[in-house]
């Protein structure tokens, strides 16, 4: 398996031991989750971003984890993809077609995308032996309708695990698994408090590493690994006094390693984000008392509020509004916006949040960004260019 027991003997060793570990998950998700299946023997669900909870799968007794883009050429997958569908969707087709995912014991697919709707229908095409579920969650969230709608959704999924493992799966497993999952998610948010305070200095990469491991690993041996880190990070330096940058986008999968690389390289640090594989994904718990299936459809119905969907419909709330509230929060001096190539939820809402920060006077760069190799050099001037405007405006 990716991780092995070796531990360091002095504290910042042990540091850059745990930071290591969820580094190679986050590098090689595929790999950890094929030797955990071979390991445990227990079954491997892969999720798709961005709204099943995966409580539900851990209950069953299976490993849930998200499916991952990989950085290898979209290549076998081209013929049955569109060229239009954004990066993630090609990947993940292409992963498929290579039978990447031959080992999964079930997919869930979300609603949230039509290009994920096309990913769906090509991968059961490819994959006739893998079990499909799909997660047909209403978008209108303040319906009066929604909550109802979001009962029948889950228990139509509690059912399909069921039929899937052959055995039932009581409240009480389902309550189990949600307290796992909100403690490694209220152990992360502490990670991101600390480093929002300038008490840490975590790097862009490293928060992601630590973000998309915990979507890859078994709760457990992740919340372990975290408790040590945030005891070890207490004793960590403090980040310095770079540029305060915010980062927000990339609602699907991870961003591009370089990237978050270079926002350090050029003189920022990025001290929050409402990024998928970062904030997004950690700022919702799920109520561990009552009906399981009613506290899975508030935390559904409510997570938009705490970071606002463009995938989710909800009149009182503007991404834009939260973005300048976000970036006053954290003391940032500027917004980058990372934005998947051919991602129409965001490119729908982006000109929103482009004016509102124009008219606020907050420095702001898009990135629009791509599966296929990045122009790094033209980048770096531009985001040299972003900082020290951010910067001049500071001292103004």
């Amino acid at each position: 398996m990716l991780l092995d027991s070796t531990v360091s003997a002095n504290p910042e060793g042990r540091l850059k031991d745990i930071l290591a570990k969820f580094e190679a998950v986050a590098a090689n998700p595929l790999e950890y989750a094929r030797d955990f299946k071979r390991d445990s023997g227990k079954r491997v669900i892969g999720l798709f971003p961005m709204h099943f909870p995966g409580e539900l799968a851990h209950a069953a007794g299976a490993l849930p984890i998200v499916l991952q883009a990989d950085d290898e050429p979209v290549t076998i997958g081209q013929g049955s993809v569109f060229n239009f569908y954004c990066g993630y969707n090609r990947s993940i087709v292409d992963q498929a077609m290579r039978g990447e995912f031959a080992f999964l014991d079930a997919i869930l697919f979300g609603d949230h995308c039509v290009q994920l709707l096309g990913t769906a229908d090509i991968i059961r095409d490819h994959l006739p032996d893998t079990p499909i579920l799909f997660n047909q969650l209403i978008s209108i969230i303040d319906a009066e309708w929604a909550m109802e709608e979001t009962q029948g959704t889950f228990r139509q999924l509690w059912r399909e695990l069921e039929d899937l493992t052959g055995e039932k799966i009581s409240d009480d497993q389902v309550r189990h698994s949600i307290g796992i999952f909100n403690r490694n998610r209220a152990l992360i948010r502490q990670i991101y408090d600390m480093r929002r305070a300038g008490r840490i200095a975590l790097t862009g990469s490293q928060m992601q590493h630590i973000v998309k491991s915990s979507m890859i690993m078994d709760k457990e041996t992740h919340t372990a690994l975290l408790e040590e880190l945030v005891a070890k990070l207490e004793a960590a330096p403090p980040a310095n006094n770079a540029v305060r940058v915010y980062l927000s986008g990339h609602l699907c999968h991870a961003a591009k390693l370089p990237i978050l690389d270079l926002v350090e390289e050029c003189g920022g640090v990025v001290v929050d984000d409402d990024l998928y594989t970062g904030y997004r994904y950690i700022a919702a718990d799920v109520e561990e008392t009552g009906s399981p299936v009613d506290a899975l459809s508030r935390w559904y119905l409510e997570k938009n509020k705490k970071i606002p969907c463009p995938t989710r419909a909800d009149k009182d709330l503007d991404w834009e509004d939260f973005l300048l509230a976000q970036v006053d929060k954290s003391g940032a001096q500027g917004l980058i916006v990372l934005m998947v190539k051919f991602c129409e939820p965001h490119m729908y809402f982006y000109p929103e949040i482009k004016e509102a920060f124009e008219r606020r006077g907050i420095p702001h760069l898009m990135i629009e960004t791509e599966h296929e190799e990045m122009p790094m050099e033209a980048l770096k001037t531009r985001m040299e260019t972003f900082l020290e405007i951010a910067k001049r405006r500071v001292a103004a």
